[in-house]
């Protein structure tokens, strides 16, 4: 099996989830993943492996690198032809018999997204899924798809490889994400001034972290608190007393979900977030604090 580990900050919420997701995509490209958190050391980091001698990190992102995003819609439904244009090809069709993994959404905001690149594809559909909180904190005029965010996403890590030492680093010009990474977004009464009102500044965005963010939570979700503006999210992992800890994705996403009866290591994270418009629209992550 091949190793690779990579920096992880985890007081950002996207960055943990990031990391779920390389080892759900690392297991789909090369079978085996297994990973785990670590902050037993001057510097926390992830550590990833999986089958073959490929290093598991640069498999992921050359995968993003060429990988493209279709929307995907239900044999039937509305929403083909209530798709724009603007937002990139017309979806996909799915025949009935084959399934979807939920009810027809009522807008093409939340129709599945693949991320496809040969014969290797994968699925962003958390933001669909109204069985339990489905994590999604953007929001756009005119319903803006998550298939159109993934691909705006994917134009910009078309060299995603070249950050494979510090992908989470990796930070351009983005004008939409999934909002996941706290540090492209902002609360405007709390910052004082709208980016609306400043057509020459463009918030600094991490593509990378917002893909497979996208991603990690398509089996595991942070649990909601009081109200839409509370979550908690845990990561397992190393501390120092057990330093050749390997897990499967299993245990990352219930690790993620914050159960807390594991024999692992635990630490688990409380979000706070923000209106950064109209209420009841998009979130922003606004405060990250630890739980004894």
């Amino acid at each position: 099996m091949a190793e690779a580990s990579i920096p992880v900050d985890l007081f950002n919420p996207g960055q943990v989830f990031a990391c779920i997701g390389f080892v759900e995509v690392a297991d789909r490209l090369l079978g085996g993943a297994e990973g785990a958190f670590d902050w037993s050391g001057a510097e926390t980091r992830f550590h990833l492996r999986a089958n073959g001698d490929e290093d598991p990190v640069r498999r992921v992102l050359r995968f993003l690198e060429k990988a493209e995003a279709r929307a995907v819609a239900p044999e039937g439904s509305e929403n083909i032809t209530r798709w724009k244009n603007s937002w990139g090809p017309r979806p996909d069709v799915r025949p009935r018999d084959e399934g979807y993994p939920f009810a027809d959404p009522d807008s093409p905001a939340t129709l599945v997204c693949v991320l496809r690149h040969g014969e290797d594809a994968i699925e962003l559909d958390h933001w669909g899924d109204e069985t339990r909180d489905n994590v999604k904190f953007w929001a756009g005029a005119g319903g803006y798809p998550g298939a159109a965010l993934a691909r705006d996403a994917l134009s910009l890590v078309r060299d995603a490889s070249k950050h494979a030492e510090n992908p989470f680093d990796f930070g351009v010009p983005q004008t939409s994400s999934f909002r996941l990474d706290w540090r492209r977004d902002y609360i405007p009464l709390d910052a004082g001034f709208s980016l609306n009102n400043h057509g020459n500044i463009e918030p600094k965005g991490y593509p990378i972290v917002e893909l497979l963010a996208a991603i990690g939570l398509s089996h595991a979700r942070p649990i909601r608190g009081r109200g839409k503006l509370e979550y908690y999210y845990g990561v397992v992992g190393r501390d120092g007393s057990c330093p050749d800890l390997w897990l499967s994705p299993m245990f990352l996403r219930a690790g993620l979900g914050g159960m807390k009866e594991l024999p692992f290591p635990l630490r688990r994270f409380r979000m706070k977030l923000d209106w950064p418009g109209k209420e009841n629209q998009a979130r922003a992550i606004t405060v990250v604090t630890e739980e004894e």
